[in-house]
């Protein structure tokens, strides 16, 4: 099946700004037509020549047309929390243009991101300097050294940034480097399409002129790769650590132990991944990350302020460590390696001293590799340890987790276990009634939500979908977009709830083809659902801004879904699947578990 974008889609005309007040002699706004009307903007007197008035006036028109902005300044993804355009302020890139920056390694490191993003597609050499600012100079202040008296010196919120186009300069201000972080990456969504380009580009680098100030609404806003099923490169990982920050998403959640393959390195027990990370689902090749493999990612992921979450899942899911330890089985015979795609079956011994001097070193070990501070413990779906066995597991090695310094998170099946200061749970249900969860909360837990229904970027988006399951149901852009997570679930209070994380499970997904093929254009909606305010929010407006997303996303060759919910411009073809003209075959699909509750009413 070839995926092509939904026949009689096109373009979504820019509309008029209703908050622009702009008189006629500021240039062309983006309400005016594209045609300038010479007669209302030249003047012939007597005592210069008509022709040379008209060529004059003509070239100032034609100029004026070249810097205005092909995108609009609240076309932006995630929506930000408050936008005021100013169009006679537009910013044109020059071409002695220089990036500048406050003094201090973290603000100068994203600046040079910022030259390093735009050097490709603009041709310009771009240094990064110090401030104080100059004309046609993009500047990049952390408020703490902004003067006294300016708009800069207040109180900031941990990611908030302040962004102001003006015709001299562009100019993000934040209290954090995260900040101005994610002030760079709203830059990035303001130039035209054409700076996704690899490859130096003939274009007018116009910023639309105006000011935007932004802060999330979750702190914690995220995205997990299964790399346990289908093992993915260093690469691979690092171009999706790449998207999540495009859209503002701070966590990369990596679930790096499951039954078919285990897949990080551990010095104190080498035959995790000498035998537990040769195999995966369907047999295929497989492989796992040594210790610099892995730094290597956490480096590159904290380079762009994500924070890496690594998951070993226990008690369960661990048949790759008991074909590598027997001695963690409960009757201490290895399994056969499981390529498989059920679930439940496997467990380690809760109920021998073994069991956790192991969890003690590879969490011991994980820890020292991973400078942020989660640490995920997994706890879902072991059906074979049982009541008093199963919390008793899970109170210890919570309790090893905390001896290390770092927070606990686990699936929500934890959540009958005691409670530990700052526990997180991640809630993946399809109903939004649980009491037992409400009832971690009132202990005080916290929560990540990752409803199945809405959040689980494996799910189909229709039935004709080449890729994906259906178990939670079927997941459009729409239903993706449709849900708050402050009012979710039941008995909850919106504090409680730390923020959004969209899974996407692997049994089923090969390559990174597949993967950006079911994060997009799914991400996206579950990043605005984590940054922006309820009051900036609407499907009408977001389906419009997501279009826009497409010839990006086009130009920096990222595959995605072209979803007939979206207005795509008709020069934004979706990707192609490898094989999806006839010769596609979706591997055998991961069942649900008897733990899921798929009769629960549907929550769309």
């Amino acid at each position: 099946m070839s995926l092509t974008p939904h026949a009689g889609v096109t373009p979504v005309p820019e509309q008029p700004d209703p908050a622009a007040d702009v008189p006629t002699t500021a240039g062309l706004t983006p309400s005016e037509p594209a045609t300038p009307d010479l007669a209302a903007s030249v003047l012939i007197t007597a005592e210069e020549p008509a022709a040379a008035v008209l060529a004059g006036s003509a070239a100032e028109a034609a100029d004026r047309l070249l810097t205005r902005p092909t995108i609009g300044l609240g076309d932006v993804v995630p929506a930000p929390a408050s936008v005021t355009p100013r169009p006679a302020a537009n910013f044109v890139l020059p071409a002695d243009a220089a990036v500048r920056v406050s003094a201090d390694p973290a603000a100068r490191d994203v600046a040079a991101q910022l030259a390093e993003l735009l050097r490709p597609a603009t041709g310009l050499p771009l240094p990064v300097t110090d401030l104080p600012a100059a004309p046609g100079a993009l500047v990049l202040t952390l408020a703490a050294t902004a003067p006294r008296g300016s708009t800069a010196v207040r109180e900031w919120a941990e990611e908030e940034y302040r962004l102001d186009v003006d015709v001299d300069a562009v100019r993000i201000t934040a209290g954090t480097a995260n900040g101005l972080f994610h002030g760079v990456q709203t830059l990035r969504q303001l130039l035209p399409t054409a700076v996704e380009s690899r490859t130096p580009v003939a274009e007018r680098w116009v910023v639309p002129g105006g000011t935007i100030v932004d802060r999330p609404r979750f702190p914690y806003r995220g995205a997990m790769l299964d790399v346990a099923r289908h093992f993915f490169t260093v690469d691979d990982v690092c171009r999706v650590i790449d998207h999540l920050a495009r859209y503002k998403l701070n966590h990369l959640h990596l679930h790096l132990t499951d039954d078919q393959g285990w897949r990080i390195a551990v010095d104190s027990w080498p035959r995790l991944t000498a035998v537990g990370g040769s195999t995966g689902v369907g047999g295929g090749p497989s492989a796992w990350y040594t210790a610099a493999d892995y730094r290597r990612i956490v480096g590159y992921a904290a380079r762009r302020h994500v924070t890496v979450v690594p998951e070993v899942d226990l008690p369960g899911h661990t048949n790759a460590a008991l074909v590598a330890y027997p001695e963690l089985a409960p009757d201490k015979v290895a399994p056969p390696p499981y390529t498989g795609t059920d679930v439940g079956f496997s467990y380690v011994d809760p109920t021998d001293e073994r069991t956790y001097d192991f969890v003690a070193d590879v969490l011991g070990e994980v820890a020292a590799l991973t400078p942020g501070p989660w640490l995920h413990i997994g706890g879902d779906e072991a059906f074979k340890v049982k009541g008093v066995a199963y919390t008793g597991f899970v109170e210890r090695v919570q309790r090893i987790v905390a001896g290390l310094g770092r927070t606990v998170v686990g699936w929500h099946q934890i959540a009958p276990a005691g409670q530990v200061d700052g526990r997180v749970l991640q809630w993946w249900g399809t109903n939004g009634d649980d009491p037992t969860v409400a009832e971690a909360v009132r202990r005080g837990a916290r929560l990540i939500l990752s409803p199945g229904n809405h959040a689980y970027l494996d799910m189909k988006y229709a039935p004709d979908t080449p890729l994906g399951h259906d178990w939670a149901g079927l997941i459009d852009v729409h239903r993706a977009y449709h849900w708050d997570p402050a009012t979710h679930l039941a008995d909850v209070p919106a504090e409680a709830v730390l923020g959004v994380e969209a899974p996407l499970w692997t049994e089923s997904v090969t390559s990174l083809t597949e993967i950006e093929f079911l994060f997009f254009p799914r991400l996206p909606a579950l990043a605005e659902l984590a940054w922006s305010a309820p009051s900036t929010r609407s499907w009408t407006g977001f389906r419009e801004r997501l279009a826009g997303q497409g010839p990006r996303w086009h130009a920096a060759g990222i595959t995605f879904h072209p979803s007939p919910e979206i207005p795509w411009p008709a020069t934004s073809a979706g990707g192609h699947l490898p094989g999806t003209a006839g010769t596609y075959r979706n591997p055998t699909p991961r069942q649900p578990s008897p733990g899921r509750d798929l009769t629960a009413p549907d929550t769309r």
